[in-house]
């Protein structure tokens, strides 16, 4: 039987955050929902009342994580679990180079979550069993055409993640990184290339939930798109190569 935990889910009004939430809920667990549209979120508070904990705000604010957090202090007191899925994903075009779009997936994906993570590692310490779970990206692996603000992002989210996992440690605070390959989100669904192994959102949320009481260092996923992509990333630098700009020809033709 699961021990309830109280956990804050960013990212919860569609794609796997919204699976997210609802998985978590129906196995008991007290949530604190995070996200720009307090539409979705409001529909799970009327579903599960007493689990619910409205906690609405756009994440690159840092003044709005802030109190965000400071709501969750007046009703917790703590938390058992804070998972940092919010993200976005632009697609550069290397013809016109936009470094707007560069700094605005930076801040998405990697400023807002350390925004977050200074907010609440005061509750986690308060907590009990404090886990800290952060979604990355399997593109981290190995590069690829046109994802260079999106990787680029995610990879330092990863670094950022593996690097406080060393620094926390002592104080019993374990850190999991989870990786996905492709999943039909909302998100991809307007990606114009194919996404081999893609999962349907339900399979890669329960994948997740049922792994995360395990504390793993990662939760990758799907298991041979992971392995396809590391050993990719173990050929030569030339190789990588010739097969990154074989990827990006296609790309321009497709």
């Amino acid at each position: 039987m699961n021990i309830p935990r109280r956990i804050w889910l960013t990212g919860a009004s569609s794609g796997i955050g919204a699976e997210l939430a609802e998985q978590l809920l129906k196995r008991g667990h007290h949530l604190a929902l995070s996200a720009r549209r307090s539409g979705p979120l409001a529909e799970l508070q009327r579903r599960f009342p007493e689990q619910v904990l409205l906690a609405p705000g756009d994440l690159v604010d840092a003044e709005q994580v802030a109190a965000i957090a400071e709501r969750i202090q007046r009703h917790w007191g703590a938390l058992d679990s804070a998972i940092l899925n919010a993200g976005t994903c632009e697609y550069l075009e290397a013809g016109h180079f936009d470094a707007a779009l560069v700094e605005r997936v930076v801040r998405a994906n990697l400023l807002a979550p350390a925004y977050c993570i200074e907010a609440a590692l005061p509750l986690l310490r308060q907590g009990e069993q404090p886990h800290l779970v952060g979604v990355v990206s399997a593109v981290t692996h190995f590069a690829l055409p046109r994802a260079e603000a999106y990787g680029a992002s995610k990879a330092g989210l990863r670094y950022l993640l593996e690097s406080l996992r060393l620094d926390l440690a002592h104080e019993g605070i374990d850190i999991t990184l989870v990786s996905p390959g492709f999943v039909d989100t909302p998100l991809t669904q307007g990606n114009d290339f194919p996404m081999p192994m893609r999962w349907p959102v339900d399979r890669a949320a329960r994948h997740i939930v049922q792994r995360l009481p395990r504390r793993p260092l990662e939760i990758a996923f799907p298991g041979p798109f992971i392995f396809a992509l590391r050993l990719l990333a173990r050929l030569p630098a030339r190789l990588r190569l010739a097969l990154g700009r074989r990827l990006a020809r296609n790309g321009a033709h497709s």
